[in-house]
């Protein structure tokens, strides 16, 4: 018996079959049902579709508008972006979460001033040497912006193909996600149709967002349902099948928030390069209330208050965090690695969402 990895003529042909009728179908649905009002849509300027996009990278719309604005308003062209220090760029992201989507931008916007004299490649296989850049992300960019006849692979797109197709590989293997690549590539309009392939890779994202939907599809309503082969077999939710499943971990860690006796200052340390908050300036953090106590000079370790305990959840792990307070003199510090950060000046810095939104609620006394 041959694997899906291996059986991969049938859904291929399936696509080719139906490719016409789809991607016409598509189209014309995004005209008239899909999202036109969006700030990245309706313009061929790579940068800003290309800011979209990273941003958009497992995070909602509505989180995003704000945030696109910001960073337009402060940097509205790439060269801007690359010439911007690190540290406002990561201010800028600060609360968008998955940090290294921002080290990344800020990195891809000098490459491209560097290597490609502030434009970006035209095409999706060079668009993927810059840093950041996936091949669904440059396919996006170089479709949206250059009518490149390539197709795109997000989650939402697995979805609406996995279902048309009745795709039953598990995505969980590389193997069978380039079937449905390959899949994706037959269901394109024509080469040279910029219009079509711009409305048709639009469309895709458009339908998996508002009518494909994960837990209850929208079949009634859905501008392909004739075409679904997951819809004529009476169960469409139960694609795509992707059996690996994401191991939750959870950690405790302790966190020193030293304010300055006059109210005016934060101690901040910049994170290292890797590991949890990378490059993000934030509160001395500690595996244990013991090693935070340790560091502490004698004559502050009485004055250390617990604050209650809170939990952050993030995609892969729980962070139980317990915030310990204490008002120091500014000598106080001078043995620990990090500084005195103005209550002025700490909103601009990139701060991790948790210490961000505890320095906002402590904001009376460090204000």
């Amino acid at each position: 018996m041959r694997s899906a990895a291996t059986d991969a003529a049938p859904v291929v042909r399936q696509a080719r079959q139906c490719a016409d009728a789809f991607w016409l179908r598509l189209v014309t649905w995004q005209k008239t049902h899909g999202r036109s009002s969006l700030p990245w849509q309706n313009t061929r300027d790579p940068y800003r579709v290309w800011l979209s996009e990273i941003m958009l990278q497992q995070t909602q719309v509505s989180t995003v508008l704000g945030y696109y604005e910001r960073f337009l308003t402060r940097c509205p062209t790439v060269a801007d972006l690359a010439a911007a220090p690190e540290d406002e760029v990561m201010g800028l992201w600060s609360g968008l979460g998955y940090y290294s989507r921002a080290r990344n931008l800020h990195r891809c916007a000098q490459d491209v001033v560097a290597r490609f004299g502030g434009s970006f490649p035209h095409s999706a296989e060079l668009l993927q040497t810059l840093p950041g850049i996936g091949r669904s992300t440059a396919s996006a960019i170089a479709a949206f912006c250059f009518g490149e006849r390539v197709s795109i692979m997000d989650g939402n797109v697995k979805r609406v193909l996995s279902r048309l197709l009745a795709f039953e590989g598990d995505l969980a293997s590389s193997a069978n996600e380039k079937l449905l690549w390959k899949a994706a590539d037959e269901l394109l309009p024509p080469e040279g149709d910029t219009e079509a392939i711009s409305r048709y890779t639009q469309g895709l994202m458009d339908l998996g967002a508002t009518v494909c939907l994960s837990r209850q599809p929208q079949c009634l309503i859905c501008p392909v349902e004739a075409l679904c082969e997951g819809r004529r077999q009476g169960d469409p939710a139960r694609l795509p099948i992707k059996t690996r499943k994401l191991k939750r971990s959870a950690q405790s860690l302790w966190l020193l928030l030293a304010r300055s006796a006059d109210g005016r200052a934060v101690w901040l340390q910049k994170r290292p390069a890797s590991g949890i908050w990378a490059g993000l300036h934030a509160l001395p953090v500690f595996d244990s209330a013991e090693a935070l106590e340790a560091v502490m000079p004698d004559a502050l370790r009485p004055a250390l208050q617990h604050l209650p305990a809170f939990l952050h959840v993030l995609t892969h792990k729980d962070l139980h965090l317990h915030p310990v307070q204490v008002d120091a003199a500014r000598s106080d510090m001078a043995g620990l690695e990090g500084r005195w950060v103005a209550a002025e000046d700490w909103p601009a810095l990139g701060l991790p969402a948790p210490v961000r939104r505890l320095l906002e609620e402590r904001a009376t006394r460090i204000g």
